[in-house]
């Protein structure tokens, strides 16, 4: 074999292994993925359609990011968080999430506007229907679509750090949320969306903050934690 076959077998070898790791993470920030969820290499050989090398680096690499846990077997794990652990993310959150919008809104544009009214529309339309997938894209399709616009790809990396460990959670509380008061309510993305367009960014942080928080606090009576 020359130099230039191993040259490009490594190359393509690479991008299958960042694929496989770029669907896995984007499958646990959308939520598709419970807490305590198993994820066998042969399973999402499968479900990918790629082969067990690049998934068994995929999965060492998101479980080095604590996005996932091993068991001794080798199968990666959906961590559940602790009560501590989800208010730390939720403090977090409420420091980062908030900033993202501050550095979006100077650079938020008609197609920004026109794709935020539209996500609207798809959540409040999703609560209607009682759909807790359709609430569930909408919701994060908003908010990473104003947080896409900040500029900031290290700030970007961070929130799609925590939404990591935050999703499983949310999803595996989502009738519990819809079910209640506060899952009926539309969120605060309409008044969120009107706020930036008149320019009043810091009301907009404060409806997301109180967003965050309302949430949060509901889902602390509610989700089952881990055991500390």
């Amino acid at each position: 074999m020359g130099k230039s076959e191993v040259i490009i077998g490594t190359s393509a070898a690479g991008a299958l292994e960042e694929e496989a790791y770029r669907l896995i993470r984007r499958a646990l920030i959308d939520g598709d993925f419970t807490p305590d969820s198993k994820l066998s290499i042969r399973g999402v050989c499968a479900a990918l359609s790629l082969g067990h090398m690049p998934v068994r680096a995929a999965l060492r690499r998101l479980v080095n990011e604590r996005a996932l846990d091993a068991k001794p077997s080798g199968t990666a794990v959906v961590p559940r968080l602790s009560r501590r652990e989800f208010s730390d993310l939720t403090a977090m959150r409420l420091q980062l999430e908030p900033l993202a919008l501050t550095l979006a809104a100077p650079h938020l544009r008609l197609p920004q506007f026109q794709r935020l009214d539209f996500l609207v529309e798809q959540h409040e339309a999703a609560l209607l229907a009682t759909d807790p997938k359709g609430v569930r894209q909408a919701d994060a399709g908003f908010l990473f679509e104003l947080y896409r616009s900040c500029g900031s790809a290290l700030l970007l990396s961070f929130l799609e750090s925590l939404w990591l460990r935050r999703s499983p959670m949310f999803w595996e509380a989502r009738w519990a949320l819809l079910g209640s008061s506060l899952g009926r309510t539309p969120h605060r993305h309409r008044e969120i969306t009107k706020a930036l367009r008149e320019g009043r960014t810091e009301t907009a942080r404060d409806y997301l903050a109180d967003e965050i928080s309302m949430a949060a606090d509901f889902l602390q009576e509610v989700m089952t934690f881990r055991e500390e």
